[in-house]
């Protein structure tokens, strides 16, 4: 299973204030993103091209509902307050503002999913060239929570991902169900299930890794254990 970032389907806009406000734009044929910029405003190794202006920016935000909600404010909200922020400083500001919302429990770090979903040139080159990069294997990414499989991003949910990161973080050693029971459920705000449900998230695991989901082994009696192969890669925080 794979996830599929796209505008169209994955974004909406957010009505803030007296309704949300977009500025004109050109045609996709004569504008483009300009490169990253120094404090000073200039990019470092760039030449000045005369025939280009800056016209504004655009600045993506990672943030997810439930992350808002435990800070004690709401996506419209912080959108709200950037808007206000920038219309204080400059008057006469014309702001758009974009909602990306992505598939329940898709993976990676919740800014790349905006950017993806807004159709970032530089987002969308940096993951065609990872695609290109593996195209056949597993890929672990702690650095941003997801996994890759052939090159294809999978839908791991929380559990599944940390289940397999706990068994990555114990390569080669049998982990015994209980001990996953103890460090993927919380027992006070969730209760402790009993080791038939670890069965069920390890069977889901499996099968989202397809022909890769050996990597994973039973261990009769005990638990499981991750054995990695030459097709396996495993990026750190």
């Amino acid at each position: 299973m794979t996830t599929s970032y796209d505008q169209r389907s994955l974004t909406e806009d957010v009505q803030t204030g007296n309704g949300a406000r977009s500025a004109h734009t050109q045609s996709a044929h004569t504008t483009r993103p300009a490169s990253r910029q120094t404090d000073h405003g200039q990019h470092p190794h760039a030449r000045r091209d005369e025939n280009v202006e800056a016209r504004g920016f655009a600045l993506y935000v990672g943030f997810d509902e439930v992350s808002a909600a435990a800070s004690g404010v709401s996506l419209q909200q912080l959108v709200a307050a950037l808007k206000e922020t920038a219309e204080a400083l400059v008057p006469d500001i014309k702001t758009h503002a974009t909602l990306a919302i992505a598939p329940r429990g898709a993976g990676g770090r919740d800014v790349d999913v905006v950017r993806l979903a807004l159709r970032d040139p530089a987002a969308q080159r940096a993951r065609q060239q990872e695609r290109q990069t593996h195209r056949r294997g597993v890929v672990i990414d702690f650095s941003r929570q997801r996994v890759l499989v052939d090159g294809q991003e999978v839908a791991l949910t929380y559990k599944e991902f940390h289940l397999l990161g706990h068994l990555v973080e114990h390569e080669g050693e049998t982990v015994h169900r209980n001990d996953l029971l103890a460090d993927l459920w919380d027992e006070e705000a969730e209760g402790v299930p009993n080791e038939r449900t670890i069965d069920v998230h390890v069977r889901r695991l499996r099968a989202k890794l397809g022909d890769y989901q050996e990597i994973v082994r039973t261990v009769r009696g005990i638990g499981y254990r991750f054995d990695r192969h030459a097709d396996v890669a495993v990026k750190a925080d």
